[in-house]
């Protein structure tokens, strides 16, 4: 059942657009790293490189999806804004 390649796909469907749904960039990582693994089940990567039993399986899974958030951190970058706040006696206006 971990190396069917269409429920890595089905997966990374159901978490993109859980991550549509809360925007933290952290479930995209996971969502792109399912269907990277779906992808390479399906094209037989599973029996060229390793054999896809689950713990490999999981393996490339966790290492796909941290290195795709990894590389959408440096591409989008942190918000390192702080929310700005205004006392009583200031005009926001102004």
């Amino acid at each position: 059942m971990w190396t069917t390649w269409w429920l890595w796909m089905a997966g990374g469907l159901i978490l993109g657009i859980m991550e549509v749904l809360a925007p933290t960039f952290i479930l995209l990582g996971f969502a792109i790293g399912a269907f990277v693994t779906g992808g390479f089940l399906y094209f037989g990567g599973g029996v060229a490189f390793f054999s896809a039993t689950l713990p490999y399986t999981l393996v490339f899974f966790a290492v796909v999806s941290v290195a795709s958030w990894l590389v959408m951190r440096m591409v989008f970058g942190v918000n390192r804004e702080k929310v700005k706040t205004y006392s009583k006696d200031v005009d926001i206006n102004d």
